[in-house]
C-alpha cells in the first residue's frame, strides 16, 4: 500500500479534468458539494482524454434526484456509437440523500441555481465539484473587475520598484 501512494504523489490524488472559468464570473459561489456521475464505459474514455466542456452545464432536480445538465462529453472515438448519439445526454449524480435535500431546498429558492465548477478524476473515479451558486448582476461582474485591474495594477508597480 505504502508504494501506491508514492506512485500518486503528493497532494489529495485529484486530476482535474476540466473546470467551469465561466461559472466564477457569472455567479457568486456559496457552497461546494463533490458528487459522483453515472456514466457509460465511453463516456469514462472521453474524460480521461480531457474531452469534457462544463461551459453550459448546470444541475436540475427530477423527481428527488439530481442531474446534471447540458455537460458536452464528446463521443470516444475508438468505440461503438450504438446508444451514445447524445453528447448533452443528462447524467445522474450520486450523492448521499441529507446533502440532496440541501440542494433541493436552496435551488428552489428564488434566485439560487446549482452549476458543476470542477471535473476531476479521484482513484480512476469520475466526480463532479458543483456550488450552490448566485447570479451576479451587470454591476457586480464590473466591480470585480476593476477590483482586479487595480490589483493588477498595483503588483506591476510593485514590481518595477
Amino acid at each position: 500500500m505504502a508504494k501506491k501512494s508514492q506512485q500518486q504523489g503528493s497532494g489529495d490524488g485529484r486530476k482535474i479534468v476540466s473546470r467551469n472559468r465561466r461559472a466564477r464570473h457569472d455567479y457568486n459561489l456559496e457552497k461546494s458539494y463533490d458528487a459522483g456521475l453515472v456514466l457509460m464505459g465511453s463516456e469514462i474514455k472521453s474524460i480521461r482524454d480531457n474531452k469534457v466542456n462544463l461551459a453550459d452545464g448546470f444541475v436540475q432536480e427530477r423527481g428527488g434526484e439530481l442531474w446534471l445538465m447540458n455537460t458536452h462529453i464528446a463521443p470516444y472515438e475508438k468505440a461503438h456509437t450504438y446508444g451514445h448519439t447524445d453528447p448533452r445526454r443528462p447524467r445522474k449524480l450520486l450523492l448521499h440523500k441529507r446533502e440532496i435535500n440541501q440542494i433541493i431546498t436552496q435551488i428552489r429558492e428564488s434566485s439560487y441555481t446549482a452549476v458543476p465548477t470542477t471535473l476531476y478524476l479521484e482513484r480512476g473515479l469520475a466526480k463532479v465539484e458543483i456550488a450552490i451558486a448566485r447570479g451576479k448582476r451587470m454591476y457586480d461582474k464590473r466591480q470585480a473587475i476593476a477590483k482586479r485591474d487595480a490589483q493588477r495594477d498595483i503588483e506591476r508597480a510593485l514590481r518595477n520598484r
